[in-house]
């Protein structure tokens, strides 16, 4: 059976033959496959409108993004053997860079199978998708997990409200076996109990692996704030690289339950102390108090989650940072960080700068990372390249 061919509009092929996958809906010839013909998810033979050959893909007649492009060999169609050959590759990369099985193994399309996520806690795999087209192939995917890998469980994360935007239910299922919500997670040599059920997320944030093993450069000194903590994986390190007092900050009660678990199972418990509310209101009771720090690290939630967000959303980053900024004291460090792909760097850091001056302060970038290498960047898909970690030392005004 022939797949359905879907036709681009004249002159809208030139950013997929530069390697992006996203079709949106004004980019389709709709006289000539009208999009209200196809069903969600449903496979499609993507071709310009001269007929040029593009990918294979899947439809979502009901999305802003309504196609993707999943393979670009004309005689490898969406199949079981796609998805297995996908993900051998992605363990291949996975398996060069991490001696231990922690880590994000499926970052969708950069790894070539958008709509995808999942993470790995050795035996156990979360999962999350996020289109309609992998929501119609959901079988074949476990399927060819479970074949690759052979995990003891797996459980799907889908209660991100990104499915909404495809017309998909938000639920969380258990798929494999019988995990609990705890699962014990190494990082830096440290242990980390985590909630991969009803925990942020999938229960981790494996992006900022990478930027915490790069504080051990800088030097952490002897205070250190730890704001939007989660369950410790930033403030705990802190500790174990010599700070006496981290403090960390969240709005969760629980995640700051198991941050005072997590510490006392590292035998840190005596260094971390945690204050629980709005992040906002805690930094300027704390600037109020007149309390100082060396260290200050800001990994807030996404504040620009679509574009007509951006504004309110750098407005809150710019806040953020010159709080934190107002409690390090001369010469201490800054580590801030924006998960929001609609914010690119250069806007970031220049929110940072404007920060600073507002606080009466100078900024030297030291140095900016982004997310690690199981969150491999799509070089034609700037929204993969997500996050932004700046080091900055903070100094009186020059």
């Amino acid at each position: 059976m022939n797949t359905q061919p879907l036709i681009l509009r004249k002159d809208q092929e030139r950013r997929l033959l530069a390697g992006h996958c996203w079709i949106y809906s004004n980019e389709v010839d709709t006289q000539a496959t009208p999009l209200k013909a196809f069903s969600p998810g449903q496979p499609v033979a993507i071709f310009s409108d001269h007929e040029r050959w593009i990918g294979h893909g899947y439809v979502n007649p009901h999305s802003l993004i309504c196609a993707r492009i999943v393979t670009r060999e004309r005689a490898q169609p969406l199949s079981p053997a796609l998805w297995l050959k996908r993900i051998h590759e992605a363990l291949a990369l996975r398996e060069r860079l991490y001696q231990r099985p922690f880590y994000r193994l499926i970052f969708g399309e950069s790894d070539g199978l958008p709509g995808l996520i999942v993470d790995r806690y050795d035996s156990l795999l979360v999962v999350q998708i996020t289109t309609a087209g992998m929501e119609r192939v959901r079988g074949e995917i476990l399927a060819a997990l479970e074949q690759v890998l052979r995990p003891q469980f797996i459980v799907l994360r889908n209660d991100t409200s990104i499915r909404e935007l495809e017309g998909l239910e938000r639920t969380v299922e258990t798929v494999l076996g019988t995990p609990t919500d705890s699962m014990m997670l190494i990082e830096n040599e440290l242990t980390f109990e985590v909630a991969p059920i009803t925990g942020q997320k999938t229960g981790w944030f494996f992006d900022q692996a990478e930027n915490r093993r790069r504080l051990a450069r800088y030097g952490v000194g002897q205070r250190v704030l730890d704001v939007c903590s989660y369950i410790g994986a930033w403030g705990l390190r802190a500790a174990a690289l010599g700070a006496k007092s981290v403090t960390c900050v969240d709005s969760s009660q629980t995640a700051l339950d198991r941050v005072a678990a997590n510490a006392a199972r590292n035998q840190l418990d005596k260094r971390i102390h945690s204050l629980h509310g709005d992040a906002f209101e805690v930094l300027r009771e704390l600037r109020d108090q007149g309390q100082r720090f060396d260290t200050v690290i800001l990994d807030p939630p996404a504040f620009i989650k679509r574009r007509k967000d951006e504004k309110e959303g750098n407005q809150a980053y710019q806040r953020l940072n010159r709080l934190g900024i107002e409690l390090l004291e001369p010469g201490g460090l800054l580590v801030t960080s924006s998960c929001s792909f609609h914010m690119d760097r250069d806007t970031f850091l220049r929110g940072v700068q404007l920060s600073a001056r507002r606080a009466g302060r100078s900024a030297q970038l030291l140095e900016t990372g982004q997310q690690g290498p199981d969150h491999p960047v799509h070089p034609a898909i700037a929204e993969t390249a997500y996050l932004k970690t700046c080091f900055v030392r903070v100094l009186p005004e020059f």
